[in-house]
């Protein structure tokens, strides 16, 4: 097949990542890096090996339209990704957008229908959902091989330095000059958590939730939340997500699966699913997983389902309005954290624990009985 022409919009940051993937499907003769937009161009120092030298130019528009791109990949501030992705669409452009897909529910449905009216292809960017481990879960399920399912809980404990939250001006925002953001740690960093464990109870589109509650929670001098949980209920069983930001030993994130005889664990970042169920031993597999680039390039070629398209994340997005309109987040009190001077970051003492305990019981930081938590916030 002849290379399908991308545009890279946002290579710096995570972009990188993109332009690194992008690299490995080039090799493979699959696409090829014909723009990248940025506001300052890429040093040639910047550009991998390999992709040559790529038209740059801070108007995405006349990028894509001088370059012939049929893939836009967006990877950009989220409060850009509307915009964006609606100058793709109207240039018959397909898309991959990075999650979130937009800062509030309103954007997201202004970009998903504008997409469809469009009549191209969206692929949202939760590289988990293209874990084959996914659909081997949602078969386990559909088997009754851990009985009746109860609910999903999902755990982060991730740690984050100072620099982190000062990367750049819309880091660790819940507004920036009256725009919506929503930069917190379900929404951004964590968010693979919440998309995954709704995806794996089946309840993914936006009229699969009935109810939202939320704690959202600060250790760092931010806007936005850094120790968080929320709990979306759907007619399938609630999804109970913990994460912080602010772990004294960070672990790998997961989502778990409980049922009336037997639990599955699911290491979404390195595709490892656990089995323990009534009556066997423990079962450990390990998956592959399909990138999210190359499988809209092969829906593209004919034959192939989509991933990840807009109202796969529609569940998701209604936990980011959620967020984005429950009180602003409390400070923790200054008993609760305590700084870390050689790491330059702030730590929460105990609260993996509580992230995990939240995540094994699909409750909430105030129910565990963690005294900075009260509830703030519940939508439905």
């Amino acid at each position: 097949m002849t290379p399908v022409p991308v545009v890279l919009a946002g290579a710096r940051g995570h972009g990188r990542w993109h332009l690194d993937n992008i690299r490995r499907l080039h090799r493979r003769g699959l696409v090829r890096l014909a723009g990248i937009c940025e506001l300052t161009p890429l040093a040639d120092h910047e550009i991998p090996d390999g992709l040559g030298a790529p038209e740059q130019s801070a108007d995405f528009g006349a990028l894509l339209d001088t370059t012939g791109a049929r893939i836009a990949v967006i990877c950009t501030p989220i409060p850009t990704h509307t915009d964006l992705a609606l100058q793709a669409a109207r240039r018959g452009v397909h898309l991959l957008l990075e999650k979130p897909p937009a800062p509030s529910y309103a954007e997201f449905r202004r970009m998903a229908d504008g997409v469809a009216e469009a009549g191209v292809v969206c692929q949202i960017g939760f590289q988990s959902l293209g874990s084959h481990a996914v659909p081997a879960i949602r078969r386990l399920l559909a088997e009754g091989t851990i009985g009746e399912v109860i609910g999903v809980g999902g755990a982060g404990a991730w740690a984050r330095d100072e620099a982190y939250f000062r990367r750049a001006p819309w880091a660790g925002r819940r507004r920036l000059d009256g725009v919506d953001v929503v930069d917190g740690v379900l929404t951004n960093p964590l968010a693979h958590a919440v998309a995954t464990g709704l995806a794996l109870l089946g309840t993914t589109r936006a009229e699969d939730v009935t109810g939202i509650e939320t704690e959202l929670r600060r250790a760092n001098d931010i806007e936005s939340d850094d120790t968080s949980c929320v709990r979306v209920r759907t007619e399938r069983g609630p999804v109970t997500v913990a994460a912080t930001l602010c772990a004294g030993q960070p672990g790998e994130p997961y989502v778990l699966v409980h049922g009336t005889s037997g639990r599955i664990t699911f290491w979404y970042k390195q595709d490892r699913v656990l089995l323990q169920r009534a009556g066997h031993g423990p079962q450990e597999t390990g998956y592959g997983r399909t990138d999210l680039l190359e499988n809209l390039v092969d829906h593209l070629a004919g034959g192939v389902e989509l991933l990840v398209p807009p109202d796969g994340t529609g569940a998701f997005m209604r936990v980011v309005e959620a967020v984005r309109t429950a009180p602003d987040p409390a400070p923790l009190p200054d008993h609760a954290w305590r700084e870390l001077p050689a790491e330059h970051r702030r730590v929460v003492p105990g609260v993996e624990g509580l992230v995990a305990a939240a995540a094994d019981t699909l409750a909430l930081y105030s129910e565990l009985g963690a005294d900075w938590a009260l509830p703030n916030g519940v939508s439905r």
